[in-house]
């Protein structure tokens, strides 16, 4: 049973092997993976408790239930949209099932060149299988491609770009396309379906509605955790403490980089919440005769990784991948006012488009304020503007090539329309400077990064923090770099392993 920590007007006060904070992508698997070995484990998790029953598929209802900060996330100058769950199961609830392993690429140079000696491609497959198969990862096929995937698929086949269907973790999917709001049909196999069941089975204790602000430690080692209970508006009213022999942070690279900040916990490094990556994204949309009526059908089936490479300084780190939103969420990215908006949203049901996401090698920071508030700070560097000018122009020629009557890339003040390849040089000319594009992120990480040397990383490969004994770090924040693939498999292999070494601890 997860138990709504709002109805315990009393507050909460725990003993237990092992605190797991956060019940997303690793912090269930770890909570899974505990009990199953027989540890006493508590879960903490500040959002609600909500299953399929409460997924209404309305946009208003569903971003202010299941996203950090009712979808209004973003770094502190307003740049980027940081796109994170909130709730028990986390971003898996909302995401949209893409399942891709770290490139063996990324996972060599981390063993290699940075420390993280665990993180080995060997050392990982069987983790990242035995993972698939609990979450029944499976490639799909065109069976599911919807308008907006399949003419994304006829862009890249008339130019020749690689490009292959993609896999997710999904099981009787009813193709409704709301994923991101929660599926009403429970088909996503994932944390919440899937791993907290199992967790909670055998015998691991979970509380929603608990939010943890404090690390507890004592002669250099994790005892516990302490923080608040929530009411139904988010407000703390009561108390909680867990006292625990091994503390596991499962919040995001966000909110583990947060609460190791607001512990005040040593780290001889410096790079608590300073190694962060998001994948920025901007988006390219192309108007069609036909109606392609994007938002039906599964998304994100298909992708084109022409232009993605992942050795340090490429000059091909862009993932071009098919995206849509919900009307609420494609008015609100649309620039202009008035009647130039409202001629925009009139062709939407005749709109496809794509998502041109960096793999990104300028870090930024996560911080709390004095009042104690996250802000993130990222900026692009100037490679990486490169790589998003780079996506955003291959984005439009695929869209054009796909039969688009026009492309159309959103910057802000003045959105560039495109109807011919030969004007494709115009992106260049425009590029990607900053406050011109609106971008969004889904993919935080890095922000406690793994290496087995102190003065490189907050943990070491094992997960375990340099400097306090008996806490460990489960989710995205160990990445030591950006990995330029949806994260979420990732997440829960590197839980799977660092779970082996938490059970001892604990």
């Amino acid at each position: 049973m997860i138990v709504a920590g709002r109805t315990l007007r009393g507050g909460l006060d725990l003993r237990a092997d092992v605190v797991v904070v956060g019940t997303g992508a690793g912090g269930a698997m770890m909570l899974r993976e505990l009990a199953a070995r027989g540890v006493d484990v508590v879960g903490l998790e500040m959002g609600a408790h909500s299953t399929a029953v409460d997924f209404s598929m309305r946009e208003a209802d569903m971003l202010e239930l299941l996203m950090q900060e009712r979808g209004a996330r973003a770094t502190a100058d307003q740049q980027v949209r940081i796109v994170q769950g909130r709730g028990v199961g986390g971003s898996t609830v909302h995401n949209l099932c893409l399942c891709k392993r770290t490139p063996d690429e990324v996972l060599r140079h981390w063993a290699r060149d940075l420390g993280a000696a665990r993180l080995s491609p060997e050392s990982l497959a069987p983790d990242y299988a035995a993972t698939e198969a609990e979450l029944s990862v499976q490639k799909v096929d065109a069976g599911y491609l919807n308008e907006n995937n399949r003419l994304f698929k006829v862009g890249c086949d008339v130019l020749g770009y690689a490009s292959d269907y993609t896999s997710h973790n999904r099981v009787g999917c009813m193709k409704s396309g709301y994923c991101i709001m929660g599926c009403p049909f429970d088909g996503k196999q994932n944390a919440l379906k899937v791993l907290l069941p199992k967790a909670v089975a055998g015998g691991a204790r979970v509380y929603a509605d608990a939010r943890v602000e404090r690390v507890l430690t004592r002669r250099g080692r994790a005892v516990g955790v302490s923080g608040s209970l929530l009411d139904e508006a988010g407000r703390p009213f009561a108390p909680l403490r867990v006292r625990a022999g091994a503390v596991c942070l499962g919040g995001s690279a966000v909110g583990s980089a947060a609460l190791a900040i607001q512990s005040g916990l040593p780290d001889p490094s410096g790079r608590t919440g300073r190694n962060l990556f998001v994948h920025p994204a901007g988006a390219v949309a192309g108007v069609f005769d036909q109606p392609v009526d994007g938002w039906r059908g599964v998304p994100q089936t298909y992708e084109c990784t022409e232009f993605l490479e992942f050795h340090p300084g490429s000059e091909k780190r862009v993932w071009l991948v098919p995206v849509f939103a919900h009307p609420i969420a494609t008015a609100v990215m649309t620039p202009g006012f008035g009647e130039r908006h409202a001629a925009v949203m009139a062709k939407y049901r005749h709109m496809a488009a794509l998502t041109a996401v960096v793999h990104d090698e300028s870090p930024g920071r996560v911080r709390v304020t004095k009042a104690g508030r996250i802000q993130i700070d990222y900026a692009l560097s100037p490679a990486d503007q490169a790589q998003l000018t780079l996506g955003l122009r291959e984005g439009a020629r695929i869209l054009l090539a796909a039969g688009a009557r026009e492309v159309v890339v959103n910057y802000e003040n003045d959105p560039l329309t495109l109807t011919d390849p030969g004007q494709l040089g115009q992106v260049d000319a425009r590029g990607a400077p900053p406050y011109e594009l609106p971008l969004t992120a889904v993919h935080p990480m890095g922000t406690l990064p793994m290496s087995d040397d102190p003065r490189r990383g907050v943990v070491d490969s094992r997960g375990e923090h340099h400097a306090v004994k008996g806490l460990f770090v489960c989710d995205g924040s160990v990445f030591p770099t950006s990995i330029g693939v949806p994260p979420q498999i990732s997440i829960y292999t590197v839980s799977r392993h660092v779970a082996r070494f938490v059970a001892e601890a604990g």
